[in-house]
């Protein structure tokens, strides 16, 4: 579990160095804007297109761990590879090849590693999930610093070399270690061929339960998407935060999911999903709700990291109770298509949420928030009660 957790830490650690470096490329290169936002869109464009063929691929092959330690390894290669990308024209190709496999083994992670963990610990999901998701916060977290001290030292082609190894490094240890450890059979599940893998998929597909999932965290993705866009807006345009004050106060938003989904994931394993997801959102859209009629800093960032104790928790929750309506073989397939869900709402929020802020003010964005939670906690109602595949 904690093997595959700082596996995941690895893939957003190369992520969140390449956002880190990315502006000292640009000014090193004499990239332009739409330059430097192209090669961000290259990113999640590449990683949306991984999306089915990731899935896939954990399903048909079952080498499950072989899949966590490439997705490791050519991350960390391509970052590696910005500091051999020469001046000149040829620049913003070169980087935008790299940056799609970073994108696309960014996702070729999750579905290798989310079915992984649920097939050796099937009775322990949403506490392994949510172990799982710390591993990201973690590499959030802490990518941006080490890249930004080693920037202190030397230029960012170095950066990008040394950030890459713990990366490297961290796909070594999978390979050797997971085989041997307890389970270690559990990644070759599989199904039989091609055809037996269609049939699988198409029966997946015809359950009413399992779309009512995907929609129901691709709502509360969407509601998370749109907090990342607009809470700095709001923080420093109507509550006049300060810089400080606002990274504070986004900060506290991630921290207090951090601090929640292990004890979600734990109640989820012995309470059942639905308890703690009802809970999760109905707290979430209260505190949406709620916040806009807070006027005071303090009291709104104390608001905040509540509202990320709530929100955050509910990601590795939903992922388990997916799982366990999932087949077994199929359950990279099953995580593919609820990231191809959350992708799609999550890219509809900002255009949406930017038109009503234009019209009515920012205020109004959190009122449609609170909305689209509201949402996902009637489609957790709808969803059949049926917790096992």
């Amino acid at each position: 579990m904690i093997l595959v957790a700082l596996g995941h830490c690895g893939t957003h650690w190369v992520a969140a160095t390449f956002f880190t470096v990315l502006p000292f490329v640009a000014t090193d290169l004499g990239l332009s804007y739409t330059e430097t936002g192209f090669l961000v869109s290259v990113f999640y464009v590449s990683a949306a297109l991984a999306n089915v063929p990731s899935g896939m691929a954990a399903d048909v092959t079952g080498r499950r761990v072989l899949i966590q330690a490439l997705a490791l390894l050519g991350g960390a290669l391509a970052l590696a590879g910005f500091g051999l990308v020469p001046g000149g024209t040829a620049a913003p190709a070169a980087l935008a090849v790299a940056v799609a496999v970073m994108g696309a083994t960014n996702m070729l992670w999750h579905p290798a590693a989310i079915s992984y963990l649920s097939l050796v610990y099937p009775a322990r999901k949403g506490f392994a999930l949510s172990i799982h998701a710390l591993g990201a916060n973690l590499g959030d977290a802490v990518a941006p610093l080490a890249a930004g001290a080693v920037l202190m030292v030397v230029r960012w082609p170095e950066t990008a070399y040394v950030n890459a190894l713990p990366a490297i490094l961290m796909a070594g240890i999978l390979v050797v270690a997971l085989g041997r450890a307890r389970g270690g059979d559990a990644h070759h599940v599989r199904v039989g061929d091609a055809r037996e893998y269609l049939r699988g998929m198409a029966a997946l597909l015809k359950r009413r339960a399992v779309w009512l999932l995907c929609f129901l965290a691709g709502f509360r993705t969407a509601t998370q998407n749109g907090l990342l866009v607009f809470l700095p807006l709001y923080l420093t345009h109507d509550l006049k935060a300060s810089p400080v004050a606002m990274g504070f106060a986004m900060t506290m938003l991630q921290v207090g999911g951090m601090i929640a989904a292990p004890l979600a994931g734990l109640w989820s394993d012995r309470a059942g999903r639905r308890p703690v997801v009802l809970a999760g959102l109905g707290a979430t859209t209260l505190i949406v709700f709620a916040l806009t009629f807070v006027d005071s800093l303090p009291l709104y960032v104390a608001g905040v990291s509540v509202l990320g104790f709530c929100m955050y928790a509910l990601r590795p929750v939903i992922h388990g109770w997916m799982m366990d309506m999932a087949p077994k073989e199929l359950g990279g397939s099953v995580t593919s298509l609820v990231f191809g869900t959350q992708s799609g709402l999550a890219t509809l929020i900002p255009v949406i949420g930017g038109a009503l802020a234009d019209r009515f003010g920012l205020v109004a964005v959190f009122y449609f928030l609170a909305g689209t939670v509201l949402f996902a906690n009637v489609l957790t109602l709808l969803v059949p009660k049926e917790e096992r595949a």
